[in-house]
């Protein structure tokens, strides 16, 4: 258990940035969830648009620091391929 002044705080700040990451880490979840339903239903232009959206979300999540750039980078090339797959 944190003792001093500062790691009480530090303590109070680790708090409130987990809580929030978990909304980011959600958030992105959603979108993902989203592209994966949409090209489960073999719908073209929905799993695009999808996407298109999700695509932004990750890079936020990688500004902010809940997710490394390479691993937003992958997750976005590989539903990309995938959503190029789904109209062959």
């Amino acid at each position: 258990m944190a003792n001093s002044p500062q790691a009480k705080k530090r303590a109070r700040q680790n708090e409130r940035r987990f809580a929030v990451n978990k909304a980011r880490r959600s958030r992105i979840r959603t979108y993902l969830r989203k592209v994966e339903e949409a090209i489960a239903s073999g719908d073209k232009a929905a799993a695009e648009a999808a996407l298109k959206a999700a695509q932004p979300e990750l890079m936020r999540g990688v500004t902010k620091g809940v997710l490394h750039k390479n691993t937003a980078s992958r997750k976005m090339s590989r539903l990309a391929s995938r959503v190029n797959a789904t109209g062959a």
